[in-house]
C-alpha cells in the first residue's frame, strides 16, 4: 500500500497528465463545495419553514444537496474541458484566459447544468446575477465610465443602493410574491406575515406557530 501511495504521488507531483488530473480535481472540488454549500442551507431552511414529516425534510435535504453538488461537479468539468480544448486551438498568446474561449465554453456549460428551471437552479443563477452587476460596475468605475467616488453630488450612493433594493423587493413581496425565488419567500413570511399571527404566550414567544 505505501508504496502505491508513493507511486501516486509521484505521478502527481511530475506536472504529467496535468490536464487530466485537473478535471478531476475539479470534479472533486465541485462536490465538496456544493455540499458545503447547499447542506447547512438545506438543513436550516428545511427545519425552519417546511412543515412535513422528519423522513421527508431529511429527504429534501438530501436532495437539495446532491443535485447542488452534482451540478457544480458536472459544469466545473465540462467548463475546464471545454476552455482547455479551445486553447489547444488558439496560436497567439494572451494574458489571462482568453474571452473567446472563456465565454463560449461557460456559456454552453451552463445551458447544459443550470439551464432546467428548478429551485437549485433559479437560486444560483440569481446569485451569480447579482455579483454580476456588482462586477461589471466595478469594471466600469476602473476605467471611468462610473464615477469612483462614494458620494455623487454630495449624496452616498450605498444608503441609496440599500433603499432602492429594500423598497423594490418589499413590494414584490407584498404584491406579487409568487416572482420571487421560494426560500426568500419562506423567509419574508415568517418576518412580516407570521408575526403578525399568535393565539397565547406559546406561540406569541417560543414558537412561530403552535405545533
Amino acid at each position: 500500500m505505501s508504496s502505491l501511495l508513493q507511486v501516486i504521488n509521484q505521478t502527481l507531483q511530475s506536472g504529467s497528465h496535468q490536464q487530466i488530473l485537473s478535471l478531476l480535481k475539479g470534479i472533486r472540488n465541485g462536490i465538496v463545495y456544493g455540499v458545503k454549500i447547499r447542506f447547512p442551507h438545506a438543513l436550516v431552511m428545511t427545519f425552519l419553514f417546511k412543515d412535513v414529516p422528519l423522513k421527508d425534510k431529511i429527504r429534501l435535504i438530501l436532495r437539495a444537496t446532491y443535485q447542488h453538488a452534482r451540478n457544480l461537479a458536472q459544469f466545473t468539468f465540462l467548463y475546464k474541458l471545454l476552455t482547455t480544448t479551445l486553447s489547444k486551438t488558439s496560436t497567439k498568446p494572451s494574458v489571462g484566459k482568453n474571452p473567446l474561449h472563456v465565454i463560449p465554453a461557460a456559456a454552453f456549460a451552463g445551458y447544459l447544468v443550470f439551464g432546467e428551471k428548478n429551485p437549485i437552479n433559479m437560486q444560483i443563477n440569481m446569485y451569480l446575477l447579482s455579483r454580476i452587476i456588482f462586477g461589471l460596475c466595478r469594471v466600469a468605475t476602473e476605467r471611468g465610465y462610473f464615477p469612483s467616488e462614494e458620494k455623487l453630488n454630495g449624496v452616498k450612493i450605498f444608503p441609496v443602493f440599500a433603499a432602492t433594493m429594500w423598497g423594490v423587493v418589499l413590494w414584490l413581496f407584498e404584491n406579487h410574491k409568487h416572482t420571487l425565488q421560494p426560500s426568500l419567500q419562506d423567509s419574508m413570511t415568517y418576518l412580516y406575515h407570521d408575526s403578525n399571527k399568535w393565539n397565547n404566550i406559546w406561540d406569541f414567544l417560543v414558537y412561530n406557530k403552535l405545533p
